[in-house]
């Protein structure tokens, strides 16, 4: 098998892997998973669609992520390994959909306007 590339977005969080038969280790920005994410939750997220599909431990996975926060990229790896095994095998796509696995979360930060103090917040109002 080569190596299959693919990339998830998460907020402002970017994640692009690379994925290759190998001994099941995953790579985030050249540490171990468990070392990048101190957190079981975000640690969980990573290794969600590979536990749905049951190929923990087939393939080797390496990350680079960056921008946003600790959840946000671990969102975006989810999203990355779970379009990469359907890559690999599409019926891996019926078990992840229902999961909402292979679904882009599109909520951004709502900007700040001008003459406001955040982007609903206002300045406080005097009457006199």
């Amino acid at each position: 098998m080569e190596v299959t590339n693919t990339s998830g977005r998460r907020k402002t969080a970017v994640a692009r892997i690379y994925v290759k038969d190998g001994n099941g280790e995953i790579l985030i920005n050249n540490k171990p998973y468990e070392n990048y994410f101190t957190t079981l939750v975000n640690q969980f997220k990573v290794i969600q669609p590979l536990q749905l599909t049951e190929t923990v431990g087939k393939y080797a996975i390496k990350v680079n992520v960056d921008g946003g926060g600790v959840t946000g990229q671990a969102e975006a790896i989810r999203l990355a390994i779970s379009k990469s095994l359907c890559e690999i095998n599409p019926e891996h796509r019926l078990i992840l959909k229902p999961f909402g696995l292979l679904t882009r979360d599109n909520r951004m930060v709502e900007r700040k306007k001008p003459g406001q103090k955040k982007a609903r917040k206002k300045f406080q109002f005097s009457k006199r």
